[in-house]
């Protein structure tokens, strides 16, 4: 009866809310530490030290920058006259056949001038979204670039021509998916971003209109996470005014925490914070824009304004980092965005005309676009962002074999033995090594039977534990960490803990396979007739590592578990490829490798799928028709 019951419902607390309690606990303790690295900072030169260390850290996170230093192969295709000033529509190459499409909207009176780059925030339409910001600008003779970043605007990914849209959905999940196949290579998909930012530059100061010592960036949300990585990695930016994103992790970890090119795997535990970004470009002026009801909330904005200030006034700059908080939610209220004309013209055109916001006309969003169709999928035959991933991956992979595949694997799941375990009849509770609490429970079979380990929840699971109970196994079944999470479970998956998982230096797989295997260690004692694991979709992965890690589990079904992590670069869409990803995993091998050195006799793959859940044909598979 145990059993028919749906396992959560045997749990005493909600387990997403521990797992994020975990992860912020872990990472607030990770910020403490870095908080002592800061506070004996008293010196320039100290403060030198810091910033080469904080540079050379970051592009080691994000795998580096491209080093394509190819044309940029520009060209305008129209321009609209917009009365003080003219909207020209650009497109360029940020790498071979990939392009990036943009507004430059050019004063009409002599040059050269200030200019300003404005990467967008996630807004879907792109680039018309910086019309009022960046026309008020033109007025006040400066050169603006606003250009569409990935995902949005002319530049969707799996663009469907029948429906007009993503088939991945929105800006957020198109980066998403990006993000996961970015972290099976080991890299983040911000680098992606960056580049574009840094040809945008490129772009820039190739224009005879520009002064190319004068140019800063701004940009809100996504456009503020962009505008924040460019300033700090890129000297030509002489001003920065990023709005609504600088945020402490002290109140991300457990807020909004930001998608795939804002979480950096590693980044806290690393020793940084967003406030290192800010000191990067110390002494350059920087603007922190904030709104009141933000959930880029003020509290977490003043944690980083409060050290940049000392920051800056230790290197002799004070005055050079300004805060501004305006009304309402997230975006540029007019108080904010007065306070961003006024930063560039003060720092960027000595300080003349009047920061006053001016009326230019709002226009349609098709009058802006720079292609026929609105696609530069459909116009120029554009390449997908998955095909510059998978072009990295086949320059970056070192496959050594399946043995040092699974030697890796076991190194990576770090298992621990619980710190306690305790039976109530037949129901259990584990105290893992770092503090989590599992509880399942179990079904005990005959003298001598295998104990069957039944990993997750599914109508599948459940129709294999009843069928190994009626053959007299000892069955047990439990939940990893954080499970059941209520997260979309459409494409994306429960990407959010995950992501915050990875910020703290840890990885959610492989923290679920080291779950698995305290199972394992608990059961293993009365277990004469061996260990079997069973898990379905996703969770087959985990169990997957876990065997590899623990030679134990003596046999393995997955049930429709995607049969490899390769296949996944194939297609700008998958189905929770979140969930599963091991950061540097697919460099080194794949799952068909894993399986092979743990033993294919100890692995039954059944009814293998791709990353759509599609049923696949593979040699050595089983095959099976389930009731539903």
């Amino acid at each position: 009866m145990l059993l028919a019951l749906p396992l959560f419902a045997l749990l005493q607390a909600d387990p997403a809310a521990a797992l994020t309690q975990w992860i912020d606990r872990t990472g607030q303790r990770q910020l403490d530490e870095r908080d002592k690295v800061i506070a004996a900072i008293h010196t320039p030169a100290q403060a030198a030290e810091r910033r080469q260390y904080v540079r050379s850290k970051i592009l080691e996170l994000i795998g580096g920058l491209p080093d394509y230093r190819g044309t940029l192969n520009a060209h305008v295709t129209g321009s609209i006259d917009a009365g003080g000033y003219t909207i020209e529509k650009v497109v360029f190459e940020s790498l071979p056949k990939y392009f990036v499409t943009a507004n430059l909207y050019l004063p009409k009176t002599a040059g050269p001038h200030p200019a300003v780059l404005f990467p967008l925030g996630h807004w879907e339409q792109g680039k018309p979204a910086a019309q009022q910001i960046a026309g008020n600008l033109a007025l006040k003779g400066f050169v603006v670039l606003a250009y569409d970043p990935m995902g949005q605007g002319e530049r969707l990914q799996a663009y469907d021509r029948r429906l007009g849209a993503s088939l991945a959905g929105g800006s957020v999940n198109q980066h998403l998916q990006a993000g996961a196949q970015s972290l099976l290579i080991g890299e983040s998909y911000a680098r992606y971003h960056i580049w574009d930012a840094k040809r945008a530059l490129d772009y820039l100061v190739s224009r005879s209109e520009v002064n190319p010592a004068r140019i800063g960036a701004t940009g809100c949300s996504g456009g503020g996470t962009i505008t924040t990585y460019i300033a700090a990695l890129d000297d030509r930016i002489a001003a920065a005014a990023p709005a609504c994103y600088t945020n402490s992790w002290r109140k991300l970890l457990a807020g909004p925490t930001g998608d795939a090119e804002q979480t950096f795997a590693g980044f806290l535990a690393s020793g940084l914070d967003m406030a290192d970004y800010v000191e990067l470009f110390s002494p350059k002026p920087w603007l922190m824009a904030s709104t009141e009801e933000d959930f880029f909330t003020p509290a977490g904005a003043k944690i980083v304004y409060d050290e940049a200030k000392r920051w800056y006034e230790m290197i002799g700059a004070e005055g050079h980092v300004k805060w501004v908080v305006g009304p309402g939610g997230h975006g540029t209220p007019l108080p904010v965005r007065e306070a961003i004309y006024e930063w560039m013209q003060r720092w960027l055109d000595d300080g003349k005309g009047s920061p006053k916001e001016q009326d230019v006309q709002l226009r349609p969003d098709f009058e802006f676009l720079v292609t026929k169709s609105g696609q530069v999928s459909t116009d120029f035959e554009t390449r997908q962002t998955v095909e510059l991933i998978r072009d990295r991956y086949q320059e970056l992979r070192q496959p050594a074999g399946p043995q040092a595949l699974r030697s890796w694997v076991k190194q990576q799941v770090q298992h621990q033995p619980a710190a306690s375990t305790g039976w109530a009849g037949d129901r259990f509770t584990i105290q893992t090594a770092d503090g989590i609490e599992l509880s399942g429970q179990r079904a005990r079979g005959q003298a001598g039977a295998p104990v069957a380990i039944f990993v997750g929840s599914s109508s599948l699971i459940d129709l294999e534990a009843a069928a190994r109970t009626s053959a007299g196994d000892t069955v047990v079944r439990f939940l990893p960490r954080g499970l059941p999470a209520s997260a979309n479970r459409d494409l994306i998956g429960d990407w959010i803990t995950n992501a915050r998982v990875s910020v703290i230096g840890k990885n959610l797989p492989l923290l679920r396979a080291s779950d698995i295997l305290d199972v394992v260690d608990m059961v293993a004692p009365g277990s004469p007739g061996g260990i079997n694991v069973y898990a379905s979709d996703i969770a087959g992965i985990w169990a997957l590592f876990a065997a590899a890690a623990d030679t134990r589990i003596s046999h393995l079904e997955l049930i429709r578990t995607p049969h490899d992590f390769r296949s996944s670069l194939d297609s700008p869409v998958n189905r929770g490829l979140y969930e599963a990803a091991v950061p540097g995993f697919l460099l080194r091998g794949d799952l068909p490798e894993l399986v092979t050195a743990i033993g294919l006799e100890r692995v039954v793959w059944l009814d293998p799928v791709d990353w759509m859940r599609n049923a696949v044909q593979l040699p050595g598979a089983t095959y099976s028709t389930f009731a539903h």
